[in-house]
């Protein structure tokens, strides 16, 4: 069944539900599941590394990260390219190498580089002054050209975010992401929408009100057409290792805590061994024929 891309995702009816993937086999799982889109999440993507999310891996980092997501899934990627790691120039070859990756979109962000993860810290971020912000919104949209959307996300709060995003929005901009604590009620982001004219995408990140309060029906009436849910799988992945590895070094027996895993052949399966079995046998001579 033909994949439908983002704009037309975007075209119907409804909201989008973009996991966080940060490798090939989280894309996998993310795809058999049943998503429509991926989002290569920054936060994700770090974790993978062993780092926190502010800004340490480079754009050559995120650009393989979603050359291998691509490679493991045809469902639409919108990839999360922190700052544009630097400058306008900066941000528009970044967008560029990204779209040359196969995104179908990217966010950035305007806080000033390194970035701070703002669910991390408890003080207020440091923002880029908005002309600059928004010159760095063009670069990266040129980067972009007309094969992929730009994703502007503000980490301003109340008025002055809505001045950003409409700021962004003539810039270039696609759609606005404001973050978990751009605004404190779903009113504010209803009016972000009515401001702007375009899509809000929204982060539901694990543990933040947006992700106890916003219901699919309650994005809808706010103008969120895409909502990404980028440290639900890092996380659980996170639990799960940390679980068996800690009963492993406690000295549990092996079949004690395998027990709970995924069968091994469920996993053969789930990986694709059977199609590549076959993809074997098309290419490769039989053993008879050796």
């Amino acid at each position: 069944m033909a994949r439908l891309s983002l704009p037309e995702l975007l075209a119907q009816d409804g909201v989008i539900h973009a996991p966080g993937v940060w490798d090939g086999l989280s894309a996998r799982l993310a795809d058999q599941a049943g998503f429509s889109a991926v989002c290569a999440s920054g936060f994700a993507i770090a974790a993978g590394l062993g780092m926190p999310d502010a800004e340490v891996f480079t754009a050559t980092e995120g650009v393989n990260a979603v050359r291998m997501i691509h490679e493991a899934t045809d469902l639409p990627i919108i990839a999360d390219i922190d700052t544009g790691y630097g400058n306008a120039i900066n941000a528009g070859r970044t967008a560029a190498s990204m779209r040359r990756a196969g995104v179908s979109a990217v966010f950035m962000e305007d806080q000033v580089s390194p970035k701070r993860c703002p669910i991390c810290v408890g003080d207020p971020v440091e923002l880029t002054p908005l002309v600059e912000a928004a010159g760095k919104v063009r670069a990266a949209k040129d980067g972009l050209g007309s094969d992929a959307l730009l994703i502007a996300r503000t980490d301003a709060v109340g008025d002055e975010a809505l001045k950003r995003a409409e700021a962004y929005v003539a810039a270039g901009a696609d759609l606005i992401m404001p973050v978990s604590k751009t605004f404190s009620s779903l009113e504010e982001w209803q009016r972000c929408h009515e401001l702007t004219g375009v899509p809000l995408v929204a982060s539901l990140t694990a543990w933040t009100w947006v992700e106890r309060e916003f219901t699919n029906e309650a994005m809808e009436q706010a103008g969120i057409k895409v909502a990404m849910v980028a440290t639900h799988g890092i996380l659980a992945a996170a639990t799960a290792i940390r679980d068996s590895f800690t009963r492993l070094a406690a000295g549990e027996p092996l079949p004690d805590v395998s027990g709970r895993y995924m069968e091994h052949e469920d996993f053969v399966q789930m990986i694709g061994f059977p199609e590549m079995e076959e993809r074997q046998r098309t290419y490769l001579p039989a053993a008879e024929e050796i």
